[in-house]
C-alpha cells in the first residue's frame, strides 16, 4: 500500500519499462490521469491492476515533485513477462492410464493483453481446441471471449450392474461477454452451443441406458469472480471466490433440462519470507438427475492428484485442496519450490441424497508431495510434478505433470 494520502496535483503520468505491451493500452486501463489530485488510493489500485496483467511480472511507482510546489510527475515502472508460452499436462495412475495435453498460448497478442491459444490432447482419443480472450477489447470494462473445442475421451459410465465405457465426444462453440465492475469484481456471461455424442465401447449394458446417443444442446453461463489476491512474483496473498452457474437444455425433448453451479473459494497466506500456504474449497451442486452422465467428475487433472482419470461421477461435490509451498532456491529469474499437499473430496451419487457425502465409498483423501520449477520472467512458467497416494478405500496412486500451479 502506498503511504502518502491525497494532496497536490498530478501534472503528468508516464509509463516506463514496457517493450511488448503498448503504452496506449496501459494508459487506457490505469485510473490516474494528468490534472487529477495525487491520490495514493488510485495509484495503489493501478499497481494492483498492472501486476495482474499476464504481460507484467512486477510493477512499481515513482512520484516526483516539480519545482513548483504541489505539482507532481508520476511514473509507473513495469517489468514485463515473456508471454508466448507452451503448456502441457501429463497424468498417470497405477493402472497404467496415461493422458496428456499440449498447447501454445500468447497472453499479450498485439501488445493488448489479448490471449490467443490452442491445444492438442491425447486421452486414448484425439482432441483439440482454440480460443481467444480479449478482456479490454471494447474499452476499459468490456471485452469478449470465444472458444472452439472438439473433445473426445473414453468415459466410464457407472450402472447398477457394473461399469461400461463409452467413447464421448463434445464439440462446442462458446461466446462470452466480459465485464469488469471494478478492479476486484468481474462478470462473464454468454452462450455455449455444443453436440454430445456417446458411443458404447465395452462393459455392462442396461436397457435403460442407450448404447449410442447424439444430441444438440445449448448452455447459458454466468461467472462472477471476486479477486482480492495480491501478487509478488511466485507468492500470493489474499482471498478469491469464483462462482460458475450454468443452465443446460437440449433439442431432444426426451432429455430433461438441468442446471449446474459451483463455487471455488481460494485462500493464500504468506508464511515467513519463503513459504506460501494455499487452499481451495469447491462446493458444487447440480440437478439431481438419476443419470450415469452426472456432471461432477473425480479426476486426476481436475481435483484430486493421483486418483486416476475420471473414476467416478456425482451430482454434488465437496473438494478441498490444501498445500504448503516453500521456496528452496531463488535466483534472479529462477525459483525451485517444494510442495506438500492433501487433496480430499466427496460426492453425491446421481439420484442420491446429501447423506452420500458421508459414505466411505464416495470419500477420497490423497496426500502427496511435489516440486515446482518457476521462471520469474515468463508468465505462468511453472512446471509442476506432483505425486499423490490415496489413503481411503480402494485408493490408487499416480503422478500429475503440468504447467502452472494446480490451483
Amino acid at each position: 500500500m502506498i503511504a502518502f494520502g491525497q494532496h497536490g496535483t498530478v501534472t503528468s503520468v508516464s509509463i516506463q519499462g514496457n517493450e511488448r505491451t503498448k503504452t496506449s493500452f496501459l494508459e487506457k486501463i490505469i485510473g490516474l490521469k494528468s490534472g487529477m489530485p495525487l491520490d495514493s488510493a488510485v495509484i495503489d489500485q493501478d499497481i494492483y491492476k498492472l501486476k495482474r496483467l499476464p504481460s507484467i511480472s512486477h510493477a512499481y511507482v515513482q512520484v516526483q515533485e516539480r519545482d513548483l510546489e504541489g505539482e507532481y510527475d508520476v511514473v509507473y515502472g513495469i517489468e514485463e513477462n515473456f508471454t508466448l508460452i507452451p503448456f502441457a499436462s501429463v497424468y498417470t495412475s497405477n493402472d497404467d492410464e496415461f493422458a496428456f495435453r499440449i498447447g501454445l498460448q500468447e497472453f499479450n497478442a498485439f501488445g493488448q493483453n489479448i490471449t490467443l491459444g490452442g491445444f492438442y490432447q491425447r486421452d486414448i482419443f484425439d482432441s483439440f481446441g482454440a480460443h481467444i480472450r480479449a478482456p479490454y477489447l471494447l474499452g476499459k470494462k468490456w471485452g469478449l471471449s470465444f472458444s472452439y473445442q472438439d473433445l473426445t475421451t473414453q468415459e466410464p459410465v457407472f450402472l447398477e450392474e457394473g461399469t461400461a465405457d463409452y467413447r464421448y465426444n463434445n464439440e462446442s462453440v462458446e461466446l462470452l461477454a466480459l465485464y469488469q465492475l471494478n478492479f476486484k469484481n468481474r462478470l462473464e456471461f454468454g452462450l455455449n452451443l455444443f453436440t454430445e455424442d456417446y458411443q458404447y465401447l465395452f462393459g455392462v449394458t442396461s436397457p435403460e441406458v442407450p448404447q449410442n446417443l447424439r444430441v444438440n444442446k445449448h448452455l447459458l453461463k454466468l461467472i462472477y469472480d471476486y479477486d482480492g489476491l495480491r501478487y509478488y512474483y511466485q507468492y500470493l496473498e489474499g482471498f478469491r471466490s469464483t462462482l460458475n452457474l450454468q443452465y443446460v437444455n437440449s433439442s431432444d425433448m426426451r432429455l430433461p433440462e438441468f442446471w449446474i453451479g459451483f463455487n471455488d473459494f481460494s485462500y493464500f497466506h504468506r508464511v515467513g519470507s519463503k513459504g506460501n500456504w494455499a487452499s481451495r474449497l469447491r462446493l458444487g451442486l447440480s440437478s439431481n438427475l438419476d443419470t450415469p452422465f452426472a456432471p461432477f467428475a473425480v479426476d486426476n487433472n481436475l481435483n484430486i492428484r493421483g486418483v486416476g482419470n475420471t473414476i467416478d461421477r456425482g451430482t454434488a461435490a465437496i473438494v478441498l485442496n490444501t498445500e504448503y509451498r516453500h521456496t528452496l532456491i531463488e535466483k534472479n529469474w529462477f525459483v525451485l519450490q517444494s510442495n506438500v499437499f492433501i487433496d480430499g473430496g466427496t460426492w453425491r451419487n446421481p439420484g442420491g441424497d446429501f447423506g452420500d457425502f458421508g459414505d466411505s465409498q464416495n470419500l477420497r483423501v490423497y496426500p502427496g508431495v511435489g516440486v515446482r520449477f518457476i521462471h520469474k520472467r515468463i508468465f505462468n512458467a511453472i512446471f509442476r510434478i506432483d505425486y499423490g497416494h490415496g489413503i481411503t478405500q480402494e485408493a490408487s496412486r499416480g503422478i500429475v505433470f503440468g504447467i502452472g500451479q494446480y490451483f
